[in-house]
């Protein structure tokens, strides 16, 4: 497939070399094949390299693709109006927050700065950020608040607080698996005579197709994504919230529920690269310059929460938590008179809550323990279709 994209400068199209060349030396160490998990895990987060781990901008206008936070600083003052009321409420919750995957920076500035406004900055804010890149970044955004933020290379055993993860789990490393012959195989990844990345496919002990429903009554050639590393990170958050007196994590990302997820018109899989701002289907075009993700099984991720203690809270639309949340109020506090501040930030609340827009592909679940979780965060509630 010949993709028309952008041309990368000199220097990105060596750091991509560069990688190749890992990757193909693991293959062939491995004797020939990798999964598509390992790929992924390699083109996203090898040392130096890697997609997250390299020098190159990933968000906003000069990267690859633009997140909630990005769009408007809305996004994070929601989260902080609806965070500072269930502390107030539960009094098992601590004023404190942890935010796993923080990219720029961009939430956790906009998160509290709305807090400082009123007078209720946290005790602290944790970042956990595997990015060297990213953790510099977030660094410079944060100046202002480097006395409250500390950065983990890991989730703690326990925590009582806030938790925040926007995005991240659609962009931990998936395995793929497709339908041959009634039998599943894995996907993975070899080197073709060419010397390029191709697919290849074989029988592999311990796929873990069980949480794929009804995966017998899938046609041959069904081909779909199973998430062991984003399951792992769903079950580690719930027994650190499980053990801890009491917490809230909230997880707005792109997905499904299960019966949703594995349905006719999703019959090739929903992996997605982005390269400045163009959307593609391939993730061997420049490794370690593109991002590759999959949507979310959200059923997957709430079962693996429950059974590790934790509780699910809710389960909705973006458009639908963002507006029970009071984004609408917090955007009257421009009047709608003094059009040239208020239209940008109406046009920008839009593209956060429309169907059209991200207010029906992003979903948001949400966990945690000893929780008063307000009645109206309950309307159009989805927890019953996961």
């Amino acid at each position: 497939m010949q993709l028309q994209l952008p041309e990368p400068g000199a220097d990105a199209l060596a750091a991509s070399h560069s990688l190749q060349q890992l990757i193909a030396g693991e293959i062939a160490a491995a004797g020939g094949w990798i999964s598509f998990e390992r790929y992924m895990e390699l083109a996203l987060y090898a040392p130096q390299v890697g997609y997250y781990s390299g020098g190159a901008a990933k968000l906003g206008k000069e990267g690859d693709f633009t997140t909630a936070p990005e769009i408007s600083p809305l996004f994070g003052a929601t989260l902080a109006h609806l965070a500072t009321e269930l502390i107030a409420a539960s009094e098992s919750i601590a004023n404190v927050f942890l935010e796993f995957g923080a990219g720029t920076g961009k939430l956790a500035f906009d998160i509290l700065s709305e807090l400082k406004s009123r007078g209720q900055l946290p005790q602290q804010y944790f970042i956990v950020e595997i990015s060297a890149q990213l953790r510099a970044r977030q660094r410079e955004t944060l100046g202002e608040f480097a006395a409250l933020v500390e950065w983990l290379d890991a989730l703690p055993e326990s925590f009582s607080g806030i938790v925040l993860g926007n995005e991240v789990l659609d962009a931990m490393p998936v395995r793929l698996a497709v339908k041959s012959d009634g039998a599943w195989l894995e996907r993975g990844v070899t080197v073709n005579a060419q010397g390029t990345f191709e697919f290849a496919d074989r029988a592999v002990d311990g796929l873990p197709v069980e949480q794929i429903p009804d995966a017998g009554e899938l046609p041959d050639g069904y081909l779909t994504e199973l998430a062991p590393v984003a399951t792992g990170f769903m079950r580690t958050l719930a027994r650190m919230i499980a053990r801890g007196e009491g917490a809230a994590a909230i997880l707005p990302d792109y997905g499904f529920p299960a019966a949703e997820y594995y349905l006719d018109d999703r019959a090739q899989g929903t992996l997605m690269c982005h390269y400045r701002h163009h959307a593609h289907p391939d993730p061997f075009y420049l490794p370690g310059l593109q991002d590759i993700t999959a949507h979310v099984d959200f059923t997957a991720m709430a079962i693996a929460a429950v059974e590790e203690g934790a509780e699910v809270l809710a389960y909705t639309s973006q458009g639908a938590f963002l507006l029970n949340a009071g984004i609408g109020e917090l955007l009257l506090r421009t009047s709608p008179e003094a059009s040239a501040q208020y239209l940008p930030q109406a046009n920008a609340m839009q593209k956060l809550i429309s169907p059209a827009e991200m207010g029906e592909l992003f979903k948001v679940l949400a966990i945690g323990k000893n929780v008063e979780w307000p009645q109206r965060m309950l309307r159009h509630d989805r927890t019953h279709r996961l």
